[in-house]
């Protein structure tokens, strides 16, 4: 018996034929290529943790060889090679910041600003090179890496409004613990200081949000009677943070409205120098030593540059100084010649940053002249390294050789020894003298008299070499707080700089520049 369904009438099945010159007649069973791969280089994430005090452990060059910024000497180790950072590996961002079309200065001043975490994305040198090759565009790259929907976070500075208050409300995202969304009031403060609705709070005063309950942030708006700083960013990039598995950081935000800025002053020295004294002081508030510029001289190349008595003094040349030490700082400024490049704050504002927890060059924008963040000369290469590694010894004092000219009064200081033990140290200073002229500070450790070491010889047969002295004498000195550092580093004390008695006047903890 046969059953059908009436279907065999209803439905026409097509017959399909092969024929191996022609291949199969089915549209359906069409064999298209694959599309080419992408050959693309993709870059990756070095992300370098340090401890409190710890270099990063490389060197980051500009070769005239090459284009790029190269990664160089990774130390063994370090935290640079910890995180995958290699020799040769060219710097395509830092901290989310594109920096290959970046002055080679303001790259490197970026590095020595992140404190104690810094991401680089990198390509290797080959990659960098075959990409160069292919004339793909490097941002490009970065924003395919990362997502093109993704934005750096914000750091905005809100100040409260008599009327609308902040103009933000923060919102506690349902069943996600630790985790807020803003709303901003149209045209209000927050909105007005970079803020927008929808936005995710990552940080506020300096506090990560994801540790505080919504009545302990509630309480610490209430508490900030004019303004308060906070990180955000959008939800799209958040997403893109969290695939990255990266850590949502003031050190990679744009920033917005802030108060206080860096400014950088360039000055030309005159006849009687730049025309202010460097002095080391305690600050009030804090009671931190910081390095301040004060007596600016009226008419001067300072004041010229718009130098305010009391500015703190953040970095010379690009490079950072509020770490460095005061003879540190005064070397560095001798030895740039008759131009200089001086980064500044107001002890107001560098407050502002410390309550925040951030470095203010992390929102430094100005540039360097070349000629004094980076001379050109012949060499093959130009390198910064300091503040990226650290001699293994720690910051070390700078030996100075003074060369003073006989007066009148004689070399105008006193020498000093502890009774019955051998070697000395400079005494009272004349002020003015030519002992103080060319440097020499009261407590200083005397090394050497005339090329001579006297570090183990007696007071008496150190005052027989410098009466031998008729015209001129040297001494190389070393300050006394480092002169044991140095000892124990096992280097030879030489000379750091050479000081001469017509040149700037010193002494101790100040400098006229």
């Amino acid at each position: 018996m046969k059953y059908t369904t009436g279907l065999e009438d209803a439905m026409e099945f097509p017959r399909f034929t092969f024929n191996p010159k022609e291949g199969i007649d089915n549209p359906a069973l069409c064999i298209s290529d694959d599309p080419d791969p992408d050959l693309s280089p993709v870059p990756r994430l070095c992300q370098i943790k340090c401890k409190e005090g710890q270099s990063l452990g490389f060197n980051l060059r500009m070769e005239r060889s090459c284009r790029g910024y190269v990664v160089r000497q990774v130390d063994p180790w370090s935290p640079a090679e910890l995180s995958g950072l290699k020799d040769g590996d060219r710097v395509l961002e830092v901290n989310e910041d594109f920096v290959d079309n970046m002055e080679f200065p303001r790259v490197v001043q970026r590095i020595q600003a992140c404190g104690l975490q810094l991401f680089l994305l990198v390509l290797s040198g080959e990659e960098y090179k075959e990409a160069l090759a292919q004339g793909l565009d490097l941002q490009a790259l970065t924003r395919a890496y990362r997502g093109e929907t993704c934005s750096r976070p914000r750091l905005c500075h809100i100040t409260r409004d008599p009327v609308l208050g902040l103009g933000i409300s923060i919102i506690p995202i349902e069943g996600q613990k630790g985790r807020y969304m803003l709303s901003t009031v149209s045209e209000g403060p927050a909105e007005r200081a970079g803020v927008r609705s929808g936005d995710r709070l990552v940080w506020i005063n300096g506090a990560r949000v994801s540790t505080l309950t919504h009545s302990a942030i509630s309480k610490m708006v209430k508490k900030c009677s004019v303004y308060v700083t906070v990180l955000v960013i959008d939800r799209e990039s958040e997403a893109s943070y969290i695939r990255r598995k990266l850590p949502i950081l003031p050190i990679m935000a744009g920033s917005h409205n802030l108060p206080h800025r860096p400014t950088t002053m360039h000055l030309v020295q005159g006849s009687d120098g730049y025309g202010f004294l460097l002095r080391q002081e305690r600050l009030s508030s804090g009671g931190r030593i910081a390095h301040l510029l004060r007596e600016v001289d009226v008419g001067s190349p300072a004041e010229e540059a718009g130098m305010q008595d009391g500015d703190l003094l953040l970095a010379v040349n690009g490079q950072p100084s509020e770490s460095m030490e005061h003879e540190d700082i005064v070397r560095k400024v001798r030895k740039s010649g008759k131009r200089v490049s001086l980064t500044t704050i107001s002890i107001h504002g560098r407050d502002f940053y410390t309550q925040l927890g951030l470095s203010p060059l992390l929102f430094h924008e100005d540039s360097l002249p070349e000629a004094e963040g980076m001379r050109k000369t012949e060499s093959p290469c130009a390198e910064i390294q300091d503040g990226l590694r650290k001699n293994e010894h720690g910051s070390l004092p700078c030996p100075r050789l003074c060369v003073l000219q006989r007066e009148e009064s004689g070399f105008g200081f006193n020498l000093g020894c502890v009774q019955h033990e051998p070697g000395t140290f400079i005494g009272q200073v004349v002020v003015k003298g030519s002992g103080h002229r060319a440097g020499l500070w009261e407590g200083d450790v005397v090394v050497e008299v005339n090329g001579q070491n006297v570090e183990n010889e007696y007071f008496e047969d150190v005052v027989m070499l410098i009466k031998k002295s008729e015209t001129s004498l040297k001494l190389l000195v070393v300050e006394r707080s480092g002169y044991e550092r140095l000892k124990q580093s096992g280097l030879p004390i030489t000379p750091g700089v050479i000081l001469h008695s017509t040149q700037v006047l010193e002494k101790t903890n100040d400098a006229f520049l």
